[in-house]
């Protein structure tokens, strides 16, 4: 296949106003992506963003080429990912398009389509945008514009949605909820979605002002969830980030419960329900625990390459439903087609109320290893992972932490970044050994 120019493992990223994320590219991908779209029949695309202050322009920039490449738009505004996915089944549009870098800092941005049944376009289609991209912008004739309108009560349409994946016969009545939005797309609609389900809900991270998005809140950034569950003495938190994609829990004592514990708990209720089909999908990231824990149940268990597009695509080779990663990206194709936050959430209280146990409880028999991950930031264009310096290093760790153990580097797909990532028995063991792989990934660098 094509190496593919703009578009990365999540749609295209960067930094706003340096290299792709430009309005001039912005507008050229709108009319790019239109011309391709409308090819297969579409004439209606819908547009949600996440609340960073770039938002504003990459909306009028897309909106303006799509139009000019002939197809209607319907503006969402500030709407999470998994909303937009789900609204473009609902609305029968024949394209999403999302702005947001997700838990990147406000001052980057991205934009990444959705297919008309809520699935992330395929390669193929990226490369035949690309390939458009590098033709001159020609505009319809003006009979045949595009129009664009906005849609008012899309935040209540999905507050519905995301109430009707909790069962009826429960309710949340006699539980306190710690919810951070990360000042980020859910600001509007996470907090209402608890709350009109029965819960006491204390909300954190829901004033965005443009700049503060995922600013030392959300799920990329615990401390302060953590905090205010201990102080409200909350029975747990619920932490999205920037999009709304992407899940961290807190439970009770103030302890963070990762991606990999929530699939635990997610396949382990479907099992006991009777309706788990296959087994989970995690991906290179998974710590080990989730593994073991698995395999003592007889569930089975597979990794993918890091990235939601590659659980999802282990999902539909093994006709599976649930998978995700240790991040937050939580996949169960019985009540959705993309990583939803809030829907997760919504999944791991349900297995609470009909189990009638606390969070902790629940995350118990799954014993998790010691995982440590260090980023190190490279420049230039050589990778660092061919260097031999790397590949010693890793080889020398890999033969002291034996079958107990892991080592993983990889190369980031959206920042130039090379994440080391290190588990085993030990935790200051696997400090030192990650530590040490990094010394040496700076080495090469």
């Amino acid at each position: 296949m094509k190496q593919r120019q703009f578009f990365g493992t999540d749609g295209i990223r960067g930094k706003v106003g340096d290299g792709k994320m430009t309005p001039e590219l912005a507008l050229k991908l709108g009319w790019a992506a239109g011309r391709v779209l409308s090819r297969n029949g579409t004439q209606k695309v819908i547009i949600g963003k996440d609340t960073r202050i770039s938002g504003y322009l990459f909306e009028s920039a897309l909106e303006a080429g799509l139009s000019a490449a002939g197809l209607n738009v319907l503006l969402l505004g500030p709407m999470p990912t998994p909303a937009v996915a789900y609204l473009t089944r609902t609305f029968r549009a024949e394209a999403g398009v999302v702005i947001s870098a997700s838990h990147n800092p406000y001052y980057d941005n991205g934009i990444k389509f959705f297919s008309t049944n809520g699935s992330k376009l395929d390669d193929a289609i990226e490369l035949e945008i690309e390939a458009e991209l590098e033709k001159p912008l020609v505009c319809v004739e003006s009979h045949l514009l595009g129009k664009a309108r906005r849609i008012d009560d899309a935040a209540g349409r999905y507050i519905e949605y995301c109430k009707g994946n909790f069962p009826a016969e429960h309710t949340l009545e006699g539980l306190k909820i710690v919810v951070d939005c990360a000042h980020g797309a859910t600001y509007h609609i996470a907090p209402n979605v608890f709350r009109e389900l029965g819960a006491d809900v204390i909300a954190i991270g829901d004033k965005p002002n443009g700049l503060n998005i995922n600013d030392k809140v959300g799920a990329t950034s615990m401390a302060k969830i953590c905090e205010t569950v201990l102080a409200e003495k909350a029975d747990l938190g619920i932490a999205l980030d920037g999009d709304g994609d992407r899940i961290m829990m807190v439970n009770s004592r103030g302890e963070v419960i990762d991606g990999d514990q929530i699939l635990y708990i997610l396949a382990v209720d479907a099992q006991k329900r009777g309706i788990l089909k296959g087994g989970v999908v995690g991906t290179l990231m998974s710590n080990l625990g989730l593994d073991l824990a698995l395999q003592a149940l007889d569930i089975p268990f597979v990794r993918s390459n890091v990235g939601d597009r590659y659980v999802m695509e282990m999902l539909k080779q093994h006709d599976w439903r649930i998978g995700g990663e240790n991040s937050g990206h939580i996949l169960n194709l019985d009540h959705g087609t993309t990583g939803d936050g809030i829907i997760a959430g919504i999944l791991v209280l349900a297995a609470m109320r009909r189990q009638g146990l606390m969070l902790e409880q629940l995350t118990e028999p799954m014993k998790m290893l010691p995982q440590v991950l260090v980023n190190v930031r490279f420049e230039g264009t050589n990778n660092p992972l061919d260097f031999d310096v790397v590949k010693l290093a890793q080889k020398e760790v890999e033969a002291q932490l034996g079958a107990r153990g892991r080592v993983l580097l990889r190369k980031s797909g959206t920042e130039p970044l090379i994440r080391v990532m290190v588990e085993g028995d030990d935790h200051s063991q696997v400090l030192a050994h990650a530590n040490s792989i990094a010394e040496a990934v700076k080495a090469a660098c």
